[in-house]
């Protein structure tokens, strides 16, 4: 089962090389279970037992199956996020050098590891503004194909590379696109060809680097899944999963997935805004025309932020708190932080552990070391403008921010598993201090 489980994974990030295409594999998963698509700017019309999803930017995407009895109603959301780090395409992009080559003008989207871009095939994906008559259109582009590369100076040219290098994303991350028979424009037909329009047709495009390389499963006894966009495609993925297999009567369940968590949430589309408060409020007005009852309902919910976290480094272990630290293949990663990067508290840590014994799954605790800045994630950002219970947990993983990540291969199964029990729980703060969960 975990290897099949990781098997849908890699094929479920394969289908998604941007933000873009993840939330259109998730509309196609959703599609077909039986949910229907709502648009922001079209009126709802929702009943107790439907299952709806709605998007934003087409690169964030909530899902929602209301219950069926809501007299006590609450939501129960997991979210993750869509993108990951990598090299987005400028307006004017292609460079022409001493008449042989034909260069990619790119700047760096997240915080990615350089070095792990270099020498391998690499390919371009993102969506593409088209005119047709006066609407302006969304297509999705992906050329299936190695595309791209960008080539490392020998070390002949540069003998101090392995001393310590600083890459200037100007200089040194521009992958190369062509050659002598290439010239400026070509990029431009090969994406009205690849989408069977005319050149003049296009107005507008987001387009990214991604990387080739397929995702295996390798190590002495299989157990280990390395992939591009684990973070976050892996906590996405399995979180959607564990969304379509539960369900309670006395909850409405939320399957929330951003993007733009990479560069601070601060969008439209990102944790920050205002996209999760209005779809909840809007979920609500089709329920109840009383805002008590909605501010009653988010005092008594609970979330999920799902984001990867670091596993101890067989290298370096010394980068990990001594007694805080996590594996691969070891269980769920609850992580915390006492300058609040994280929202996991006693509270919300307490409920977790107590679903994890349900669904039994192992659990295990994430701190940074004391004297190390950690990174943040999606789940304070989200309480800005939704304020709940929340809990940050996520997977252990390898090289986070590589252009090819490794994690565990039973993870992902457990994962599904917790989810699976926290969508078919109903947990309900019955005062400040005091919560109950219930089992379908």
């Amino acid at each position: 089962m975990y290897k099949e489980v990781s098997q849908q994974l890699m094929s479920f990030i394969q289908d998604s090389p941007t933000a873009f295409h993840a939330v259109d594999t998730m509309k196609k998963i959703l599609n077909e279970n039986g949910y229907q698509e709502l648009s922001e700017s079209q009126k709802w019309t929702i009943k107790k037992g439907g299952q709806y999803y709605v998007t934003r930017n087409q690169s964030s995407l909530i899902a929602f199956h209301v219950g069926e009895d809501l007299d006590q109603y609450n939501f129960h959301i997991v979210a993750s996020h869509s993108d990951s780090p990598t090299f987005k395409l400028k307006e004017n992009t292609e460079i022409e050098v001493k008449n042989h080559y034909v260069m990619l003008n790119t700047e760096g989207y997240g915080g990615m590891i350089c070095s792990s871009w270099f020498d391998r095939p690499l390919s371009i994906a993102g969506r593409v503004m088209v005119r047709q008559d006066n609407t302006y259109q969304t297509r999705l582009l992906s050329f299936d194909r190695d595309l791209v590369l960008i080539p490392n100076v020998a070390i002949h040219m540069n003998r101090t590379v392995n001393d310590g290098y600083t890459y200037n994303k100007q200089i040194d991350m521009l992958p190369l696109f062509g050659g002598d028979e290439c010239q400026a424009g070509d990029l431009k037909k090969m994406i009205a060809k690849e989408l069977a329009v005319n050149d003049d047709d296009i107005y507008g495009c987001d387009l990214y680097l991604y990387n080739r390389m397929a995702p295996s499963i390798w190590g002495a006894n299989h157990e280990f899944i390395s992939s591009p966009k684990l973070d976050d495609l892996q906590c996405a993925y399995t979180s959607l999963q564990g969304f379509l297999k539960g369900h309670h009567p006395e909850s409405i369940q939320v399957f929330a997935c951003f993007d733009n968590e990479e560069v601070g949430s601060g969008t439209k589309q990102g944790a920050a805004s205002t996209f999760l408060y209005d779809t909840l409020y809007r979920i609500h007005h089709q329920i109840s025309q009383n805002d008590e009852d909605f501010y009653r309902a988010l005092a008594s919910s609970f979330m999920l932020s799902a984001d990867n976290a670091h596993a101890l480094h067989p290298n370096h272990p010394e980068k990990t708190d001594a007694q805080n630290c996590v594996y691969m293949n070891q269980g769920i990663v609850v992580k915390s932080h006492a300058g609040q990067k994280y929202t996991s508290d006693a509270f919300s840590i307490a409920v977790f552990k107590g679903l994890c014994e349900k669904a039994g799954v192992p659990l295990q605790f994430f701190a940074n070391r004391s004297d190390v800045l950690g990174g943040s994630t999606l789940g304070n950002i989200a309480m800005s403008q939704v304020s709940m219970n929340c809990v940050d947990i996520g997977l252990a993983q390898l090289a986070m921010h590589s252009a090819y990540e490794t994690a565990g291969m039973k993870d992902s199964y457990d994962m599904i598993r917790v989810m699976e029990a926290f969508y078919n729980s109903h947990i309900e703060v019955m005062h400040d201090g005091v919560i109950q969960m219930k089992e379908k």
